[in-house]
């Protein structure tokens, strides 16, 4: 008896799963969270919190300096690596937030490029865990940031929960290597 199951068979079903996941949280009524998420979103927006808080750290010396500096590395690497690469790679369409019935109140302006990976959520987790590695202190609450950025996308209805958790992935992935190429850089010879 074989078990392995066809690879479109899964694919159907995690894309069953997303779209049921999008859905749900489409028909959660949460007009408390709906103006602040789309706030937060908005604010995400070509990583100008990332950049804004990396930057601050730049004007600190000493660790948070180094923190800075690869946390907007890290955002960098992370933003052409979702926007240039993984959207023009996969092609994955937006949701159809209307289909959903996402509520009107919480839509930000539809991106007109692809969905996957989400974009601001690998910028977001590049940067938590940049400089929550080099920082500690900041690994629970930009952790926690990075979180409700991704969130916020899928609450707007501009992206899947699987692009934010792809996004996530790619973002702690580019802030490895952000970290192993500033490791060996400063490594003593």
């Amino acid at each position: 008896m074989n078990d392995t199951v066809p690879r479109d068979t899964v694919l159907h079903d995690l894309a069953a799963l997303d779209g049921a996941v999008y859905a749900a949280v489409a028909a959660t009524d949460t007009p408390a969270l709906d103006a602040g998420l789309r706030r937060l979103s908005h604010a995400a927006n070509n990583s100008k919190i990332n950049l804004s808080i990396a930057a601050a750290l730049t004007l600190l010396p000493g660790r948070c300096r180094t923190a800075g500096l690869a946390g907007a590395a890290a955002v960098g690497l992370a933003s052409f690596s979702a926007n240039l690469l993984g959207k023009s790679l996969v092609r994955r369409p937006r949701p159809d937030r209307e289909a959903a019935q996402v509520r009107v109140d919480r839509h930000v302006p539809m991106p007109s490029s692809a969905s996957f990976p989400s974009g601001h959520t690998a910028s977001a987790f590049a940067l938590a865990t940049t400089v929550g590695t080099v920082l500690p202190v900041t690994a629970a609450p930009l952790g926690l940031l990075a979180c409700a950025v991704g969130y916020s996308r899928v609450h707007t209805g501009v992206h899947y929960p699987g692009d934010v958790i792809a996004g996530a992935l790619l973002g702690t992935t580019c802030a490895s290597v952000v970290l192993g190429v500033a490791r060996r850089l400063t490594a003593p010879q």
